[in-house]
């Protein structure tokens, strides 16, 4: 694991986490048991398979 060999000054610190925002996942119309759900792309193959179940 990379360990910081100075320490690095608060305005970088709060500049560098600044830039990291999380996204909204991308929706995809799915069809799970004859119903229409919105899931996750990256989850489509997981519902598709049944290894994942709809939560109500």
């Amino acid at each position: 694991m990379a360990v910081p060999k100075r320490k690095m000054s608060r305005s970088n610190t709060r500049h560098r986490r600044a830039r990291w925002k999380a996204s909204t996942p991308q929706l995809v119309p799915v069809a799970v048991d004859g119903v229409r759900r919105l899931v996750p792309q990256h989850l489509v193959t997981a519902y598709r398979r049944g290894l994942l179940l709809p939560g109500d």
